[in-house]
């Protein structure tokens, strides 16, 4: 060993051993020093403790877990692991579990088999916890309603022969539904009261659209003449939640010949919310 005056199978170093350790071998190239541990149970066993739910045997070295024997408490410690024993816990299956908490039978959700083609990865709806640690399922899905009616009057006005808008009705909607968009389906009615002297003609619509058309082919003036159109038709597709929309009904009329006049307009606008 260097700078131990070793030599012919002696040194001058004195090597000696400490707790738990032990030295063997004289120290010379033939026999070197071997140093070792030997640290035992009794002496690793002060620096360990049982901490919250640790149970902890100084003696024996035993570590486990510690159930509280507090009341409502009905863990158990087995040989297999913890489980709760059957009758011991309050378990209610009455709805949505399965199970009475025994090692055989855990608790669990009780589910119930797709039977839908799709994939419920893409398809399936979910369950979350709210505010209150209560269950919830997805919004239920809502259907609304809105609607006017109006009648108004006017001083026998000429028809025009050209395609004209003579006159706009509206229904302001809002899609209730705080979570979903809605589907706006839209039903619209006119009725216009013509008077059309003999030989006179007259024609109104939705919008650009005409709808009906009548002509006085008798010798007489026809009076108040009218017949009620009804159209529908999607207005939007996704109407935001919490958003408004006002729909227009604008009332054209054209070919109006032979001195031919209306005195009435009555309009239905009704609106159905689909929010799914």
């Amino acid at each position: 060993m260097a700078r131990c005056g070793c030599g012919g199978g002696l040194c001058n170093c004195s090597v000696v051993a400490g707790e738990n350790v032990t030295v063997g071998g004289s120290g010379s190239p033939a026999n070197p020093y071997t140093v070792s541990a030997n640290v035992g149970c009794d002496a690793v066993r002060p620096c360990l403790s049982g901490g919250d739910g640790i149970a902890y045997d100084a003696g024996t070295g035993v570590i486990g877990a510690a159930v509280s024997p507090a009341p409502g408490n009905n863990l158990t410690a087995g040989p297999d692991g913890l489980f709760v024993p059957t009758g011991a816990a309050t378990v209610s299956t009455g709805c949505g579990l399965t199970g009475d908490g025994s090692g055989g039978a855990p608790v669990a959700a009780a589910v119930g088999t797709w039977p839908y083609p799709c994939d419920p990865d893409a398809a399936g709806g979910v369950v979350v916890c709210d505010s209150n640690g209560v269950l919830r399922g997805e919004p239920r899905g809502q259907i609304n309603f809105f609607q006017v009616t109006e009648t108004r009057a006017y001083a026998d006005l000429a028809v025009p022969n050209e395609l004209t808008v003579v006159d706009t009705f509206e229904l302001a909607i809002t899609n209730p539904d705080a979570c979903r968009a809605a589907t706006v389906l839209v039903e619209r009615e006119v009725d216009v009261d013509f008077v059309l002297p003999a030989g006179a003609g007259a024609s109104y619509g939705h919008d650009t659209d005409q709808m009906y058309y009548l002509r006085n082919t008798g010798s007489s003036t026809m009076n108040d003449a009218h017949t009620q159109t009804t159209k529908l038709y999607q207005y939007v597709a996704a109407l935001a939640p919490g958003a408004g929309a006002n729909i227009q009904l604008p009332v054209s009329m054209d070919r109006g010949s032979g001195g031919a006049t209306y005195n009435r307009i009555q309009v239905f606008i009704r609106a159905i919310l689909i929010s799914l």
